[in-house]
């Protein structure tokens, strides 16, 4: 590496080694002969973003822009933000979401933007909205959301929906034509401002691409200097293999590697994850860009569809639906799935969280093994019953993971919180259903319990790790930090007070210690209350 620095890279040090010592990047005599701010935030505590010291200062803020620091920036501004003396840092940014079409009926955000959260990545997990029949790209895709919204929305794009788009639902091999198509439209979702792809290959069709049909496709992502987001094939039994697989296809490819929610499921892999830790390292040595994240849980969220195994996921709903119904194929199913939760633990580690059906919303909340006793049927039947009723279609969470990792992921240089939960509001349709709590407490329930009462680390370090860490990953321009010309992403948090409050039973709650936030220099949450400001914007859009 060469021992060279580029001009960017001189001006960004520079400034941010002015600001922590109050400074700027102007003299205050100078700042004071600039224009009027439109807000000035005084009496808190700057934490940059970047990891370093934290310092006492003021941020003006002009144009939806940082536009200077100082020891003092006087009173000339539209608006004046105090903070009370407390933590002034770059708003929080999830590079794992789903949040995606909830934005339609939570347009402010209110799971994300309540908890310091000013820009969510959906688009994971192999799954988007586009390309597809209602959406052909990601263009048409933003077409849909709403003007206004109160966080900035970027996407990947999903490997599972470009392969299902392009090849169908089915367990066959792409020709070559199908995966010149499909690398062409992976280019234009680039084009249009997609972070990168990702895979949930643990779900279909995804799961049917060979690893050299996604490598091809990373190639092309590689050359937009996109990120590869991987929710890999196994996460229990085989999560080595499946580590071991992800790297391969970066190394084959050149792209940059995101490992999605990296975990060690089930007891019996409990001991694993030291050994995933080394095997990332050991990559990262060898030249491989890559770093991961995870949810601050010990529970895992998904459909109740991962109950039936892969061949047996192939096709149409109608065609899995059938398999279900037949007395020979659903009894192999059945087995699968008893293995499977054998191995979680029983069934009262899993939990019914989403029906649609009004007969079934009784089971919402309740484990597999109550919801056995309302019926009087066995696991495997009341599952097989449960899936047919919702037409597959049933969110699940799986109590499966250990405290000890939790911590050791998160606390890892590589490691970054992210919720894998969407957007969620206590008021409206999304208010009905039962969301994991990590949609509304991930990042308090980060810098709560593990950076201030498990003192995992420092709150320098923690905060980089929400703001200008996964912002760097996803190559987001001027944005993370709090340095003169970045976008005013800004959240004021109360670190002696900062909590989750969601829980697994009453979800829908909000926390406390997020005092104000501003998108883009939007002042929307005001003493922990919405305003009517929506400064989000869509990211990668023109």
């Amino acid at each position: 590496m060469s021992g060279k620095i580029s001009r960017r890279e001189f001006i960004r040090s520079s400034v941010i080694a002015g600001a922590s010592i109050g400074l700027g990047f102007a003299g205050s005599e100078m700042l004071r002969a600039n224009n009027r701010f439109d807000t000035i935030i005084k009496g808190g505590v700057i934490y940059n973003g970047e990891g370093g010291a934290p310092f006492p200062g003021e941020v003006g803020i002009k144009n939806g822009r940082i536009s200077a620091i100082a020891a003092s920036l006087g009173e000339s501004a539209d608006k004046i933000i105090d903070a009370g003396g407390k933590v002034v840092s770059p708003g929080f940014i999830d590079i794992h979401t789903h949040t995606d079409g909830n934005l339609i009926d939570a347009p402010l955000g209110d799971s994300r933007i309540m908890q310091g959260v000013t820009t969510d990545i959906g688009g994971n997990c192999g799954e988007s909205p586009f390309p597809g029949r209602r959406h052909q790209d990601l263009d048409g895709f933003y077409s849909s959301l709403p003007s206004e919204t109160g966080i900035n929305y970027g996407t990947y794009t999903g490997q599972g929906s470009l392969r299902q788009f392009v090849v169908g639902d089915n367990d066959i091999r792409c020709t070559p034509e199908q995966l010149e198509q499909m690398k062409k439209i992976m280019a234009l979702q680039m084009e249009q401002g997609s972070a990168g792809i990702s895979c949930g290959l643990e779900y279909t069709p995804g799961s049917y691409a060979t690893n050299e049909e996604i490598a091809e496709l990373c190639k092309v992502v590689a050359s937009y200097d996109g990120l590869f987001a991987i929710h890999m094939r196994n996460e229990d039994d085989r999560v080595e293999e499946s580590v071991a697989e992800a790297i391969e296809i970066a190394r084959k490819s050149g792209v940059r590697l995101q490992i999605s929610h990296l975990k060690a499921q089930n007891a019996a892999n409990w001991h694993k994850a030291p050994a995933l830790l080394k095997m990332i390292e050991k990559a990262e040595e060898e030249g491989i860009d890559i770093a991961f994240d995870r949810y601050p849980y010990t529970a895992f969220s998904t459909g109740m569809s991962s109950f039936i195994p892969l061949d047996k996921r192939e096709g149409t709903r109608d065609e899995i639906i059938a398999r279900l119904k037949d007395k020979e194929e659903s009894a192999r199913i059945g087995e699968y799935a008893l293995s499977r939760i054998q191995r979680l633990g029983g069934p009262a580690n899993v939990v019914v969280t989403s029906c649609k059906q009004e007969t079934n919303k009784q089971f919402i909340g309740k484990n597999v093994e109550e919801c056995c006793a309302i019926t009087g049927k066995d696991p495997w039947p009341f599952i097989r019953d449960l899936l047919v009723e919702e037409n597959v279609s049933v969110s699940i969470i799986g109590f499966a993971m250990t405290e000890e990792n939790v911590k050791l992921f998160l606390s890892h240089r590589l490691g970054m919180p992210a919720s894998d939960g969407s957007v969620y509001s206590p008021v409206g349709p999304l208010g009905q259903t039962m969301p994991h709590p990590r949609s509304y407490g991930t990042f308090p329930r980060f810098l709560g319990k593990y950076c201030r009462d498990e003192k995992l680390m420092g709150l320098s370090d923690a905060i980089r790790k929400c703001t200008s860490f996964p912002a760097s990953r996803l190559r987001l321009k001027e944005r993370g930090s709090i340095i003169p010309g970045y976008f005013a992403d800004i959240v004021v948090i109360d670190p002696l007070v900062i909590a989750d409050a969601a829980t697994f039973e009453s979800p829908h709650q909000f926390g406390p210690g997020i005092n104000e936030v501003l998108v883009n220099g939007i002042h929307t949450i005001s003493n922990g209350k919405v305003l009517q400001g929506r400064g989000g914007i869509l990211l990668g859009r023109s």
